[in-house]
This record gives structure tokens, sequence and C-alpha cells, in this order.
């Protein structure tokens, strides 16, 4: 594990390894040994990423994509900024279109953890809390051209949105804009993360297919996706019904 000289405004170290198991395993033992709030551990590769939900793994290319973790100490518990998740979600997508600028528009976020780039998933976030500890795990797809098969058609990248070729070690200029961009969300005022949030919620006012719970729950909800809540629940005005309904777990199924 060495050492990444580049910015981050937490004053913390920014580590990478060429290849872990899983930088939220790493983060997790990097907060054991005492490392300060807003330490990141980044790597080229991950042999074992996983998703929100259980069994679904990140698939990457090596060195091609934007692997970190970021670790920020809450001691307690209600210290956590409300709706983590989101807030990261927002960061990263500003961070995407500050760097590549012709995107701007068409990044936006998934509930309740994606950044989509037009109708296709470019990032993930997976949030994880433990003794006192965050884990914000997050996957940008950055230079990789192509997925496999069996995700070609929901996925993209950086590189395939702008339609050109980037250099894999222009991955930590983004990882700088992520890192300010997330700095200066979380010591803003929170009281406006539902207006923010929703200036670029993805499919916000549009008929949407929403699966309740678990991903094979079978309980799919048809309605409007009208906005979240202000503490980060999906709305959704469900045909048939006079009142809109909140929702705390559970993803948009796929077009």
């Amino acid at each position: 594990m060495t050492s990444l000289d580049i910015n981050n405004p937490f004053g913390a170290p920014v580590y990478y390894s060429e290849t872990v198991e899983s930088t939220m395993d790493v983060s997790r033992g990097l907060a054991k040994n005492g490392e300060p709030h807003g330490t990141v551990i980044a790597a080229g590769f991950q042999k074992k990423g996983r998703g929100r939900l259980g069994g679904r793994v990140w698939l990457t290319e090596k060195n091609e994509n934007l692997l970190f973790t970021i670790l920020l100490r809450y001691p307690k518990i209600e210290d956590i900024p409300k709706a983590i998740t989101l807030l990261t979600g927002i960061a990263v997508s500003h961070a995407v279109e500050d760097y590549a600028m012709q995107l701007k528009g068409s990044v936006t976020v998934k509930w309740p953890n994606d950044i989509m780039i037009g109708n296709k998933k470019a990032a993930g976030i997976l949030c994880e809390a433990s003794d006192g500890a965050v884990h914000i795990g997050i996957g940008v797809n950055f230079a990789q051209k192509k997925f496999p098969s069996s995700i070609e058609k929901k996925a993209t990248s950086i590189a395939i949105a702008l339609g050109i070729d980037i250099a894999p070690n222009e991955r930590f200029v983004l990882l700088e804009k992520i890192l300010e961009s997330f700095y200066n969300e979380l010591i803003s005022t929170q009281e406006s993360l539902k207006s923010r949030l929703e200036q670029r919620l993805y499919k916000i006012n549009k008929k949407v297919v929403f699966i309740e719970g678990a991903a094979d729950s079978g309980r799919e909800i048809k309605g409007t996706l009208s906005g979240i809540s202000e503490t980060g629940e999906l709305l959704i005005a469900v045909d048939g019904e006079q009142e809109k309904r909140s929702f705390i777990t559970g993803e948009l199924k796929p077009d």
C-alpha cells in the first residue's frame, strides 16, 4: 500500500493498492489502526468488490476504473449525516460533471445508490457503518470501453459517454474532484438535501416500476416517481391511490 500525492480536503491520507480483496475491507482495517476521519483507500482492482444487495458483485477491468472507500469517523450513530448515501450521490454526480463538462445535465442520481449517465449506470455507492465509523465505497466506471454481455446494455463509463479514450491515470483527477465535492456536501447545511437531490433525481416525474423490499420480493409498485422525503425516502404516486407512498428499501426496475 502506497500513498497517493493528491489533495484531500479532509487532511487525511490517500492510500493506493494495486489489488485488494475489497477497499471496504481495507478501510475497516485502517479504522482499527486509528487512521483519521477522511482517510481514503483506492485500488486498481478488487477481487471481491460488491454491490448494495447480497450476491451482487462489482465487475471491473484492472486499472481502468476508479475504486475507493472513504473512512469517516462518527462515534455516535446520530452524528451520521442523514441520507448519507444520497448525499454521496449528489457529490459524485457533481464531480463527474465537473470532470467531463460535456456530460452536464445527463448525470443523475438513481435512488438509492447509483449514478447514471443517460439511462445507464456509471457508478455505484455502498455505505456501511460499524464501531463508530462509516465506510463509503464508491466505484466509477471511468476508462473501461467494454463490459460483459450480462451488463453491457445497462452499464456505461465516462469514456463511453464521451466517445473517447481516457488515460486510466486520469481517474485520480476525478478522485480529487469527488473528495472536494463530498467534503463540501458534508459541511453544507442539510436542510436543502431534498431540493438539491430532486434537481438531479433519476426518473423524477416519470412512470416507474418499483420493486419494494428485497430484489426478489416480487412486490412491484407502479406509479410516478415524485421525489424524496426530507430524510431520503423515495416518494411514489402509486397508480390508483390518492396519497403518495414513501419507501425506505427497494429499487427501480430497469427499463
